[in-house]
């Protein structure tokens, strides 16, 4: 992914050609574009949606369509971290919950979002995929399970003050 920098809307659409570019598989798709181009991006600029159109001889609205019906796409760019809490039945019930209230504590948010720093981005997951692992937490991409709340903020503590992370 590129460094989430202010990029200039001309560095920008260049990056999305590139993404777009990039794509190995014989078929390309507005589908296709928008995953290589949030993979490379972290999320969709408004260059991005012109770029695709503009490929793919659509409209703008066209390829906003297809973007705005997938809820894993994101318009904004992420923040520096992410974290996820699987919010399936099996961690659910194994304390999710009282997780996710510790987190957005520790977090300064209400719900899923950006903290006001742009540090993190928090998002629910209905699976992670270890249910065996439950309650599981995803930091920058690494599962983390058989966590509590108390864990979860020593995590997000050694990741706020570990300087290679920044």
């Amino acid at each position: 992914m590129v460094a989430q920098l202010a990029l200039k809307s001309d560095d920008l659409r260049d990056e999305v050609k590139r993404a777009m570019a990039s794509q190995k598989r014989p078929t390309i798709t507005v589908l296709s574009s928008l995953l290589a181009i949030q993979d490379h991006v972290g999320y969709l600029p408004n260059e991005a949606i012109e770029e695709v159109a503009s490929a793919m001889d659509q409209t703008v609205n066209a390829v906003f369509g297809v973007a705005s019906f997938y809820p894993n796409f994101r318009f904004t760019p992420p923040g520096k971290h992410s974290v996820e809490i699987c919010w399936g039945p099996t961690c659910h019930i194994n304390g999710a919950p009282m997780i996710l209230e510790e987190t957005l504590k520790t977090l300064g948010i209400a719900s899923e979002g950006e903290t006001n720093d742009n540090e993190y981005s928090f998002r629910f997951n209905t699976c992670l995929g270890a249910c065996s692992q439950a309650p599981v937490v995803s930091i920058d991409h690494e599962l983390y399970g058989k966590t509590s709340p108390d864990e979860v903020n020593k995590l997000l503590n050694e990741v706020q003050n570990n300087p290679a992370t920044h």
